[in-house]
């Protein structure tokens, strides 16, 4: 089924830089990269989307977007100004075996790694380079400790976090031909597809609660405050000296909450029931070590899009799902 272009709008225009960019795209049919490439062409950039199935995505956006099965369709000449990598293959789901966790790695190191060879190839550079990454960088957080992590908090040695590390590091490659470097660490995205809908489901079947403790943390940010946030770390690199090292931001709002307070909020908003309570040994029975995506969490503060004068349109999560249950 192919998503209608105002179910997967931006709630109002983001302007990305002073002037058109040409604008390559990695995960452009994914969630995110839907909106994002629909709100890139509506600022007036060329956009280019890497896929593997360039027929249907071109199809996907009515034809405003030029789709490539592989980087080699790119002319060596031809100019790419800035690159937004966000493929990578679904984390929850199948459990993760040893073939899984390689999956999961080439959807996203591997992919990086192509993506940054293919950048050292070219005559013409892109300037910039934004790169996907998740709060799962950060491991998980002992639940009880309310302490707010920023982007210089360590990661562990936790495979979700390993992922986060390895995949930034081959971001950070393009650093060297002479490429600026930010990546992305998104909590959870909530918008009309993506995680939100499964979140709400019992929700509105009003069998609402707790997951395990519900004490764990849950860092979320509104698709719209990401392309915001987005555009604003674009806007920072354009305003550099282009010799700031690689950085990585928290795409996260500053109003995490406890998942038992997140789902009562979304309780209250869809005006439904909050009172069954879901033990956390069948979770981790069934799923394994990937059960800590649901059961554990970490406090993530958007420490560095703050500092720099970002101001978020969504910081809480009424607001939040407030707009997104009323614009269904």
């Amino acid at each position: 089924m192919v998503d209608s272009p105002a179910a997967l709008a931006p709630p109002s225009r983001v302007r990305f830089g002073a002037s058109a960019q040409r604008v390559l795209v990695t995960g452009g049919t994914g969630f995110i990269g839907q909106i994002l490439v629909r709100a890139l062409v509506a600022d007036g950039h060329a956009v280019t989307v890497w896929t593997r199935d360039p027929r249907a995505a071109a199809s996907r956006f009515g034809g405003a977007v030029r789709c490539v099965k592989t980087l080699d369709e790119i002319a060596a000449g031809e100019a790419c100004d800035v690159v937004v990598n966000l493929a990578g293959a679904r984390i929850l789901g199948w459990r993760w075996s040893a073939r899984r966790r390689q999956q999961l790695m080439q959807s996203r190191v591997g992919l990086t790694d192509t993506l940054v060879a293919w950048i050292a190839s070219r005559t013409h550079k892109p300037w910039l380079l934004l790169s996907g990454s998740a709060i799962g960088y950060y491991g998980v957080q002992p639940q009880g400790d309310a302490s707010a992590l920023a982007e210089d908090a360590p990661p562990q040695d936790i495979f979700m976090s390993q992922l986060c590390q390895a995949w930034e590091r081959s971001a950070h490659a393009a650093a060297a031909h002479g490429v600026q470097v930010a990546c992305m660490r998104f909590g959870l995205v909530l918008g009309q597809q993506g995680s939100l809908p499964m979140l709400l489901l019992p929700v509105r079947l009003g069998v609402a609660g707790r997951l395990g403790s519900g004490r764990q943390w849950l860092s979320w940010v509104h698709v719209h405050d990401l392309l915001r946030a987005l555009a604003h770390v674009w806007g920072l690199a354009a305003a550099s000296d282009r010799t700031t090292p690689a950085q990585a931001f928290n795409f996260t709002a500053p109003g995490a909450l406890s998942q038992e307070n997140f789902t009562r909020v979304a309780a209250d908003v869809l005006h439904r029931p909050f009172w069954l309570t879901t033990p956390g040994a069948p979770v981790k029975l069934l799923l394994g070590e990937q059960a800590d995506l649901l059961l554990e969490g970490q406090r993530v503060a958007p420490a560095r899009l703050l500092q720099s004068g970002f101001v978020f349109e969504f910081p809480d999560a009424r607001a939040a799902l407030t707009d997104l249950c009323a614009s269904r």
